[in-house]
């Protein structure tokens, strides 16, 4: 394997490391302190204000990786665990008011996921109706009749099912684009690629590295006192194995119509945001460029790259405005993120705190549905430019821009391939 050739000059310093970590609004914003469980923001929101097109230039081209909305947990013990746990100290009758109203609370979600778990939630399949509405609001040149939509899905359903919903919003505003969708094993090498050796060198830091700054990173227990009458009880029979499944089941109702939020009834601000970063780091240790991990990481997401550049290279040679949806998950998204530098989250960094110093947040990055659109533009001489959102929020890419967030293709184009080149 080839070093990977650094280019100064392409990487510059990200513009939030010297922000407070967390911001004040932010450590009080439980939704946002529920990391990747986050219910995308923009469904009755709008998304900022995007900045116009350049003169001349007209959008052509869309490339979408996207990931599946708001779901329900993926294992059983994630909603049983926390209900077993509680019914202790109600078996003791140790319970709080509170206590009563959490237990009942957990004991209504964990029998209505029954047959659910994983699944895609009605709230999630409301986002990405959002997200296709403002995708074909926002470029309708891309959405006409003389236009081509191809949709595809990893083979999970509540990808599928995200795809589908997001057809659906996409045909509410033009009824008449051309579409195709498909789910299919075929496809998995770039919407899902299984990077092996990566995910093996991911592992064993994670027992090392990880595992010393989650210890730095565990709730004290004070919560306990707000669910349970005696404290000591608490420690010694609700709390082993209570942590992290509760905030995560009181996370994730957010995602859902009719559950109830008790996140800031159970938690307070200082726990919310320990709670978060106990996951956080993971998130940071699985995507960032780092010795740590062989600096591997970002790339496991090459294949997903090489893709996006290869339809694109087809899509300028063709005169018929085009679409290239893709639904997956938040473990390729994130690391996709930092391969292709969106606002230098591709430095490399020393540590997990560095990386997060620097702003790498889960809740701005994966929130249920969080995606990323790259939106090409082309003038009447064949110059190409592209736009990258994120969420729906212009970010910056490598090298300088044209204009604002405008930033010329081939340009990107030749770096991202030289960039691949030089590591494998």
């Amino acid at each position: 394997m080839k070093k990977f050739l650094l280019l100064p000059a392409l990487l510059l310093g990200f513009a939030g490391a010297s922000a407070q970590f967390p911001s004040a609004d932010e450590e009080m914003d439980f939704h946002k302190l529920s990391g990747n469980l986050r219910a995308y923001p923009y469904v009755e929101e709008t998304p900022p204000a995007q900045t116009p097109a350049l003169s001349g230039y007209e959008p052509f081209h869309l490339e979408h990786y996207g990931r599946h909305g708001s779901r329900w947990l993926i294992g059983g013990n994630d909603y049983l665990t926390p209900v077993k746990n509680l019914e202790k100290a109600e078996k003791a009758g140790k319970l709080t008011p509170l206590g009563r109203e959490t237990l009942n609370a957990l004991r209504s979600i964990e029998e209505a996921s029954h047959g659910r778990l994983g699944e895609l939630s009605d709230k999630g399949a409301l986002q990405h109706q959002a997200i296709g509405r403002r995708m074909a609001m926002n470029y309708p040149q891309l959405f006409s009749d003389s236009s081509f939509v191809d949709a595809k899905a990893t083979v999970v359903i509540r990808c599928i099912l995200s795809m589908l919903n997001g057809l659906q919003g996409i045909r509410e505003v033009a009824p008449e684009v051309a579409t195709r969708s498909d789910a299919s094993y075929a496809d998995m090498y770039f919407m899902n690629y299984d990077d092996k050796p990566a995910w093996k060198i991911k592992d064993l830091a994670e027992e090392t590295v990880l595992e010393e700054y989650r210890a730095k990173h565990k709730l004290n227990g004070d919560y306990l006192s707000r669910l349970v009458t005696d404290v000591q009880f608490a420690r010694d029979s609700v709390e082993p194995g209570l942590m992290p499944y509760l905030y995560w089941v009181l996370a994730n109702t957010q995602g859902h119509s009719g559950q109830p939020w008790l996140l800031d009834k159970v938690f307070s601000a200082d726990e919310a945001r320990e709670a978060w970063r106990y996951d956080n780091g993971m998130w940071t240790l699985h995507c960032i460029d780092t010795p740590i991990t062989q600096r591997r990481m970002p790339y496991t997401q090459r294949m997903l790259l090489k893709n996006i550049i290869e339809s694109t290279d087809t899509a300028i040679n063709s005169t018929r405005p085009s679409v290239n949806l893709r639904y997956g998950h938040d473990g390729i998204l994130i690391n996709f993120l930092t391969l292709i530098e969106v606002d230098d989250l591709g430095k490399e960094f020393a540590s997990i705190e560095e990386a997060e110093a620097a702003g790498l947040r889960s809740y701005d990055l994966i929130p249920m549905a969080g995606n990323i659109q790259l939106v090409f533009y082309r003038n009447a001489t064949g110059d190409v430019l592209v736009k990258g959102l994120l969420n729906e929020k212009e970010v910056r890419l490598p090298g300088e821009p044209v204009s604002g967030p405008y930033y010329r293709w081939s340009d990107l184009r030749d770096y991202y391939l030289k960039k691949i080149a030089a590591y494998f």
